[in-house]
């Protein structure tokens, strides 16, 4: 081959293999490129992952503000949270002092809310046993949505569960932030159930030995304490039953369930229809729609008579007239036939002392369960009508029933100042008539 077609033939090679070579190059090139643009993407994905945890943590370690005023409006406002705000309490996030726990967490702690940890089924949620990383055991609620329904009462619960301190109501831990994919509350557990659980519910039978009549008059004081402390922190609870009274393993009392709850200065005027429990409602809320504390009187006047019969507040097997159990109770005590209402396994037919102070909580009972608000006493004066009648069973022995003085109007002497009308009295000296010899036991 001469020189000249070597020099062609180069002149030909060359090219073709720097084109090769620059498409290599050029291919390596968009590799990296994609590469390099690639990673970057996930890098900044990462990182604004990272920046949105912290601004969420940021956000949760802020307290919601809310004026006492403009919490009182009948649409409440939960105002951006403001860094000056941070809890102090352990250093953890909180809204108004209740530590915030994320959805996960809780999750978590009740096993993926697993239908074997329920303990108890409400109108507004689902509860659930849990127990937290920490060790605590917790109740945890679960409102069934999250609508602004929901948000009020979720929001109304913590604030006024926050604001109190008493041995006789249950402690709220914490709940998730308004946010969270599901509102939730999360309370001490109180392992006893509740006191309808004891009288006609599903622990009824086991503890029927170990719910004695001072137990029960016990729960009765102690739930009376707990009232009387809400309405002097003016707070009326709105939703008094034995559901919503919980018990401890010494059957000590913790009052729950505060969704329901006003301040007084929000309940002058309701133009909603009344809310509350079938049986335990305030008859007079029922007609003007106007709430008070005396409604609270009204719903433990209930609870002071299923203490009493182990009855429920509502049960529509019963005869027609008696369906109602405050109707029935009011109906029996005027006519003098509280041994028919009386639970008979507490003694009363056999227990002088037992018999004495069923008939005096009867007639506090009585007194509860006016249709009429004034004729009612308010709860300060239902404890310490109780309480008196313990002290009178701690100091003497009184089984004489029939001797127990009674005025024109029906009022037990020293019980109360305030009138009332001669058909809302009851005597115990005829309540006494119904029953054997009092004397006896």
């Amino acid at each position: 081959m001469s020189w000249s077609s070597k020099t062609s033939s180069l002149s030909i090679v060359l090219p073709i293999v720097g084109a090769v070579i620059a498409g290599v190059g050029i291919g390596w090139a968009i590799f990296v490129c994609r590469q390099r643009r690639k990673k970057r993407t996930i890098n900044e994905a990462s990182a604004a992952q990272t920046e949105s945890k912290a601004i969420l943590t940021k956000f949760s370690s802020k307290r919601l503000t809310s004026d006492d005023s403009n919490f009182t409006s009948s649409i409440p406002s939960f105002p951006t949270p403001r860094t000056s705000e941070t809890s102090r309490e352990f250093g953890k996030s909180s809204y108004f002092g209740a530590q915030v726990f994320t959805y996960e967490e809780l999750e978590i702690a009740t096993d993926n809310f697993n239908n074997s940890r329920e303990i108890g089924d409400g109108g507004f949620g689902t509860v659930y046993y849990g127990k937290l990383l920490d060790g605590r055991e917790v109740a945890v609620k679960r409102l069934y949505e999250n609508n602004f329904k929901r948000m009020e009462q979720f929001m109304n619960e913590v604030k006024i569960l926050t604001g109190l301190d008493h041995d006789h109501l249950v402690k709220l831990y914490g709940c998730t932030s308004k946010r969270s994919r599901e509102l939730l509350l999360v309370y001490e557990y109180i392992p006893n159930g509740t006191v309808a659980d004891h009288l006609h519910g599903k622990l009824a039978n086991s503890s029927l030995s170990l719910f004695s009549w001072s137990v029960r008059f016990n729960i009765a004081i102690q739930t009376a304490d707990a009232i009387a402390y809400l309405h002097q922190s003016g707070i009326i609870h709105r939703d008094v039953k034995t559901t919503n009274i919980l018990l401890d393993k010494s059957f000590q009392v913790k009052v729950a369930d505060f969704g329901l709850s006003r301040l007084f200065q929000n309940v002058t005027h309701v133009s909603t229809a009344p809310q509350g429990t079938p049986g335990y409602v305030d008859p007079e809320y029922y007609q003007c729609y106007h709430l008070t504390d005396k409604s609270d009187v009204y719903s433990f006047g209930v609870v002071l008579v299923e203490l009493i019969s182990s009855l429920q507040a509502v049960d529509t097997s019963r005869h027609r007239l008696d369906i109602n159990l405050a109707n029935m109770a009011v109906t029996k005590i005027q006519n003098h036939m509280l041994d028919e209402l009386v639970d008979k396994s507490i003694g009363f037919e056999t227990n002088g002392q037992v018999r004495r102070t069923t008939a005096l909580v009867a007639e506090l009972a009585f007194r509860c369960l006016q249709q009429q608000k004034d004729m009612r006493p308010t709860m300060k004066e239902v404890l310490e009508t109780l309480r008196g009648i313990q002290n009178d069973d701690l100091n003497t022995q009184k089984p004489e029933v029939v001797d127990i003085v009674v005025d024109d109007g029906g009022l037990l002497k020293g019980q109360y100042t305030e009138p009332t009308s001669p058909e809302s009295g009851i005597t115990n000296k005829l309540v006494a008539s119904s029953v054997p010899n009092s004397s006896s036991g």
